[in-house]
């Protein structure tokens, strides 16, 4: 798949001020600082396209942006920020949660995961919420560039020891650097496909 343009729709407090559920819509999502705006700048070729920034917490509502002008991506709020009230907190994650129950035209959550780090239970326990929920994901882990080859997949393979503890099939994995443009190909033709099964029904 080529982009041919990204462009920036909207951002919402919550699903119902989404843009109109009529196109395939895929949803990135992970704890603050994982480099998930640096991703989707990345996969898209548009370095200002998603706003990064250093510090964690950046992303506070659900920005959409429309693809090809066919295929939304939406940037979800990082979860796991500490420097913010519990209350706050709290209605990120009821915001988060509503959007991935309610949107009728989300095909798959990227769920983005630091690759140099061990499994951390909060992405753990979102991972469970989303299977036990039916929704669709894939992990797609950062950062790679920033490790040797053995320890990658050292990292890998504890990761998917860990998950087999509690998951009689794996989910799909992704391994990604946005330094080395890597994994880009992999997840737009996950898109690609999936739209033309959207397209379908």
């Amino acid at each position: 798949m080529q982009i041919k343009n990204a462009k920036f729709v909207t951002s919402s407090k919550n699903t119902e001020k989404c843009p109109p559920a009529n196109l395939p819509e895929y949803a990135f999502i992970g704890r603050s600082n994982v480099g998930k705006s640096s991703l989707i700048n990345m996969i898209t070729g548009e370095k200002k396209l998603a706003k990064t920034s250093s510090t964690p917490g950046k992303t506070q509502l659900i920005n959409h942006f429309i693809i090809n002008e066919s295929w939304y991506i939406a940037d979800l709020p990082g979860f796991g920020y500490a420097k913010i009230s519990k209350e706050i907190r709290d209605k990120w994650e009821q915001m988060i949660k509503n959007y991935l129950l309610k949107r009728k035209n989300l095909l798959y959550t990227f769920v983005l995961v630091d690759s140099r780090l061990d499994p951390q239970n909060i992405d753990l326990e979102f991972m469970e919420w989303l299977g036990t929920n039916s929704i669709p994901f894939i992990i797609i882990f950062t950062k790679t560039d920033k490790l040797t080859k053995n320890e990658l997949v050292k990292n890998i393979e504890h990761y998917k020891k860990i998950l087999s503890e509690s998951w009689e099939e794996l989910p799909d994995m992704i391994l990604t650097s946005v330094t080395l443009l890597k994994g880009k190909d992999e997840i737009l033709n996950v898109i690609e496909k999936t739209n033309l099964i959207y397209t379908e029904i």
